[in-house]
């Protein structure tokens, strides 16, 4: 009988071990995708196609902006897991993302550059398939600059804050370009609010694990007595410039909400950043992060919200489906009128008595 029991829990145990191998390994390639980093992208590509739509030419289609998430997201999975591949022996030495699953040695190197590889050839395809080439074009742009412009840079110059800055904020022009197949000045502010919202985000990091960045041999950071002024720079002259640019915006109705909100939401995350380079401590750090994750959705949601206008919602205070309303209804100007008149003297010559045949 104890024989038979020892039996049953060794078949037991190993049932649970390879129950437990199979979701840690699941866990692994899940987490090589960035998961917390693909909410914000996602976010964003969402807000900037919802924008991109909205007028007869290119009307909203959950369809399309179903699998425009979908290829994006699957883009940006395997950007994530290929700059895990690339940095995985420095990622080693940095206590932050020493348990990734390619730093710590649980995946092999190859399988995380195979399945990095798949998800960024399947997202760009599904993209270039479903949606349009110019929202493929510009996910692949963005792997690109990310993988191979970007990621070098932040071992040879700080100067990679900026450079990284620009693959990153494209996310709304993604969006944008899978609704309506171009680009615009709308979609360019969209870019600006995610470009400079960067600096801060990413001081806040860089602050919190500057210790983690020196062991691995990263430079997001420059050395020396010029390190506290580059952060202060990096993190106040973005942040007032993207406040300003928020409370610049036209909205396209209920503009005093609009406005309040974005003094609001503007003020918050202005306080947090000062408070970080006033004290430039683990704490305030913390708090900068915490507040630049909490306002880039609340600020997108926004200008989905009250600035859901047309390329030219900048110059009219009224939304777009008011505008195609007034254009349906608008009376007859004097144009018209004088193409009304042309129009019915042609009609009259065509039926009048000389031009009928005998």
């Amino acid at each position: 009988m104890s024989q038979e029991s020892a039996l049953t829990e060794f078949s037991s145990a190993a049932v649970q071990e390879r129950h437990f191998g199979r979701s840690t390994l699941l866990a692994d390639y899940w987490a090589l995708t960035k998961p917390e980093v693909n909410f914000l992208i996602l976010i964003t590509t969402g807000v900037g196609f919802y924008l991109g739509c909205g007028n007869d030419a290119h009307p909203l289609s959950f369809l399309r902006l179903f699998n425009t998430l979908l290829g994006t997201l699957l883009v940006a999975s395997g950007t994530g897991t290929l700059n895990q591949y690339i940095e995985r022996d420095f990622d080693a030495q940095m206590r932050r993302t020493a348990r990734r699953p390619a730093a710590a040695g649980r995946l092999k190197p190859s399988a995380v550059l195979v399945f990095g590889i798949a998800l960024a050839a399947a997202g760009s395809m599904y993209l270039a398939a479903t949606v349009n080439p110019l929202a493929s074009g510009l996910a692949v742009l963005t792997l690109l600059t990310y993988l191979f412009v970007y990621t070098p840079l932040k071992r040879e110059t700080p100067l990679c804050v900026l450079v990284g800055a620009f693959p990153g904020a494209m996310p709304p022009l993604i969006g944008w370009g899978a609704a309506s197949g171009r680009l615009s000045a709308e979609a360019g502010i969209l870019y600006a609010m995610l470009f400079l919202w960067q600096f801060p985000h990413f001081m806040a990091i860089a602050w919190m694990y500057r210790e983690d960045y020196d062991r691995a041999g990263y430079l997001v950071l420059p050395k020396g007595s010029v390190r506290v002024p580059f952060v202060i720079v990096e993190t106040l002259l973005p942040l007032l410039a993207l406040v300003a640019i928020t409370i610049l915006r036209s909205p396209t109705q209920h503009a005093m909400i609009f406005y309040s909100a974005a003094v609001l939401l503007g003020e918050g995350f202005l306080y947090f950043g000062l408070e970080f380079v006033v004290q430039r401590s683990r704490a305030t750090a913390r708090r900068l992060l915490t507040a630049s994750i909490v306002y880039l959705p609340l600020l997108y949601a926004l200008n989905a919200t009250l600035c859901n206008g047309s390329d030219d919602a900048v110059s009219r205070p009224y939304p777009r489906t008011a505008n195609a309303w007034l254009v349906r209804h608008q009376p007859p100007n004097e144009m018209h009128l004088q193409e009304f008149d042309a129009t019915s003297i042609e009609l009259g010559r065509a039926h009048s008595p000389e031009r009928i045949p005998r």
